[in-house]
């Protein structure tokens, strides 16, 4: 068997149904598995996957036991020369695994494979590719030192600089919610380190693989939406395990002077006190307007009744998929692409090419009974029910 889509799963379920449709179309021209894990979800994640999805193998656990000995407990199953780490809140390309497999395959070094991600609104998101968070490193990031100067490569190391988002190349660290290697590999380091609860976890991986003397790549050449907000609520929480972790790398692996600990102590409450109250003081915008890409007239009608009559519907049989043009000074739309007409490729592209134009997205997934997305990555996502 080629490959092996791992999924960790904990109360995301329309996430998770969407991902895994999205991963069950992309492994359609390869010999791969699904593996979704659930840590004790309470919002009927694991009927969904045994009714939608009776033939992924999915494992039950009693309890939440973190991001680190969930996915541990699916690669132990895995049957794939590779494997992919998947987060529940991401939507592949239907030839996202064609192409990383084709790159992979051609690297005699390969550590551990990364992708573009981008948010809900189509926004690049940095840590997709990252450098390793030594004592300097982490210091330009607590100072901001890393935006200021961003051309000068000392500067630029927290979030990879030296490439930009649309250029493959080697980087250190890559993110959790998409890492692809060999499954060899990921068991020979001992795959994520169950010390770690969750958040410095691929961190250390990534580091780790490095020692190894292989080689972390980014690829540009193939996008995935990562909601990111979706499988963390940033509350107290949040903040406490966010230090932990933090704590936890840097003790693992770095010898850092009485002062640095204090300072970096610090800068992680301060930051992890910012992306608390980021998550918190999002106001979202209600649409004046709906628009939907679709064929489906008999939708289109349906989704009246549940958004009051705010629905124009574009039909896909006599008009071209033209976004900007049909939006063009109407303040406040948000575009539904339904996925029953529009691949999920096609819907990934639509969200990069429209970034900054102020527009919101919702995907209909193919079956489905929902609209699904996300305005930004400090949010959790929207799920209107259209039964």
């Amino acid at each position: 068997m080629q490959l092996s889509v791992i999924i960790l799963n904990y109360n995301v379920r329309y996430f998770l149904e969407q991902c895994v449709l999205s991963v069950e179309n992309a492994l359609k021209t390869i010999d791969g598995e699904i593996i979704v894990i659930d840590n004790n979800s309470s919002d009927y994640s694991c009927a969904m996957m045994k009714q939608r999805f009776p033939n992924v193998k999915l494992i039950q656990n009693n309890e939440n036991l973190g991001f680190p000995k969930g996915n541990n407990i699916g690669v132990a199953q895995a049957q794939g020369e590779y494997i992919c780490i998947l987060n529940p809140d991401t939507v592949v390309a239907e030839d996202t695994f064609t192409k990383v497999l084709a790159f992979a395959q051609k690297q005699s070094d390969l550590g551990v494979l990364g992708c573009k991600l981008i948010d809900g609104a189509g926004n690049f998101l940095p840590e997709s590719k990252r450098g390793i968070p030594t004592p300097w490193v982490a210091f330009t990031k607590v100072t901001g030192l890393y935006k200021i100067v961003p051309k000068f490569r000392i500067f630029g190391k927290y979030y990879a600089q030296h490439l930009n988002e649309n250029q493959t190349g080697k980087v250190d660290i890559l993110v959790g919610a998409f890492m692809f290697l060999k499954r060899d590999l990921y068991l020979e380091v001992g795959g994520f380190d169950e010390d770690c609860f969750m958040y410095s976890d691929d961190i250390d991986l990534s580091y780790r693989i490095l020692q190894k003397g292989k080689s972390n790549f980014y690829f540009h050449e193939t996008t995935v939406i990562h909601y990111k907000g979706e499988s963390t609520v940033k509350d107290e929480t949040y903040m406490k395990r966010f230090q932990e972790a933090m704590n936890f790398f840097y003790k693992k692996h770095f010898r850092v002077s009485a002062l640095f600990s204090i300072f970096m102590k610090a800068g992680i409450v301060f930051f992890s006190l910012v992306k608390m109250f980021q998550g918190k003081s999002v106001i979202k915008t209600v649409p004046k307007s709906y628009l939907l890409y679709s064929t489906n007239e008999k939708l289109a009608e349906k989704l009246r009744l549940v958004l009051q009559n705010k629905v124009r519907f574009h039909d896909l049989k006599t008009e071209k998929m033209v976004i900007s043009s049909s939006v063009k000074n109407k303040k406040a739309v948000e575009i539904i692409l339904d996925n029953e007409f529009i691949s999920f490729q096609e819907c990934i592209a639509i969200l990069e090419s429209s970034r900054n134009k102020g527009i919101t997205f919702k995907i209909i997934p193919k079956t489905a009974n929902f609209l699904i997305g996300s305005n930004n990555s400090n949010e959790r996502g929207e799920i209107i029910k259209i039964e």
